[in-house]
């Protein structure tokens, strides 16, 4: 999965497909600040499963909080969050990775 604005840095081989969902009913900011040169932040809201890409020894720390403060309200390993490379799409999700069937159907004239 590309990550065009914020690569993983390319000194780091051991990158990682990892998955976050946000289970509260607050709006969560997750980061990732404990690699060199690199910076990685999102905005989850309640209810959404964020898949990025980290460094095998990055750490997402999770910040909840309202508008005008947050608190660090737990830090994760991404070990901890990746997604095993056995893992396969379950069939009622794998129609839509495949990319015939998102053509527009031919419209009649």
């Amino acid at each position: 999965m590309p990550q065009i604005l914020d690569p993983v840095p390319s000194d780091h081989s051991d990158r990682l497909t990892c998955t976050y969902a946000n289970h509260t009913s607050q709006i969560q900011i997750v980061r990732i600040t404990n690699i060199i040169n690199w910076y990685f932040e999102r905005v989850v809201f309640p209810g959404q499963q964020l898949v990025f890409s980290a460094p095998g020894d990055a750490h997402l720390e999770i910040h909840t909080g309202m508008m005008a403060s947050s608190i660090l309200s737990d830090t994760l390993t991404c070990r901890d969050l990746a997604i095993p490379d056995t893992f396969e799409f379950p069939d009622d999700l794998r129609s839509v990775t495949d990319h015939r069937s998102l053509r527009p159907e031919p419209v009649a004239a």
